[in-house]
């Protein structure tokens, strides 16, 4: 299986391959490198990064107006981050039928433009998204125990909070617990983010 860092914007579709999801791929994320060095003990292997099209992290990042601008700046400073983190870039997830970014991976964006309709939060936990959920954006704990609540809690927070403002209301959190990791490392992230979401609940 191929794994793809990319945003958690509920648009994005990876129709092969796993989404291990960041707000703006993990763009000016406070805390990201050791989120990724995480991953790279967890799994083993070589992880792809990704951006995206119409990216609301990004956008406010950079404080730009235009789509064009966003898509443009994304797709330079996300193969940036890739060459930092040592990550391959995979490269960019668009509004058109399903493409194959790398090998393994093929994706693109399915909700309409310019309009946000996700109305939930998915953790997945045990192995990045495994089923698409068009309403949720997503966000990666998968690595979480691993990394220890120290530099989990910053990152996490800043996504939900993110998130919320995107969305202009509450959320409802839900968890994906399968995958690759397995039951007893999907559990071992889960209470570490049942701390950090005290807060929110």
């Amino acid at each position: 299986m191929s794994y793809v860092i990319t945003c958690g914007d509920e648009g994005v579709q990876i129709n092969e391959g796993r989404r291990l999801a960041f707000a703006g791929a993990g763009f000016r994320l406070e805390g990201f490198s050791e989120a990724v060095s995480a991953l790279k003990s967890l799994f083993g292997k070589k992880l792809a990064i990704a951006s995206s099209e119409e990216n609301a992290w990004v956008q406010k990042q950079l404080n730009l107006h235009e789509w064009d601008q966003v898509n443009a700046s994304m797709e330079q400073h996300i193969e940036a981050l890739g060459d930092r983190e040592k990550l391959l870039y995979a490269g960019h997830v668009t509004f058109t039928d399903p493409r194959v970014l790398a090998p393994g991976i093929k994706a693109h964006m399915v909700r309409p433009h310019g309009i946000h309709i996700a109305n939930k939060i998915c953790f997945t936990l045990g192995g990045g998204e495994q089923t698409f959920n068009l309403g949720c954006y997503v966000i990666s704990a998968d690595w979480l125990a691993e990394a220890g609540l120290r530099v989990a809690r910053p990152i996490i927070e800043a996504q939900i909070a993110f998130y919320k403002g995107l969305a202009k209301k509450d959320l409802v959190f839900t968890f994906e617990e399968s995958g690759e990791l397995g039951e007893k490392v999907a559990k071992q992230n889960r209470k570490v983010l049942d701390k950090i979401l005290e807060k929110f609940v």
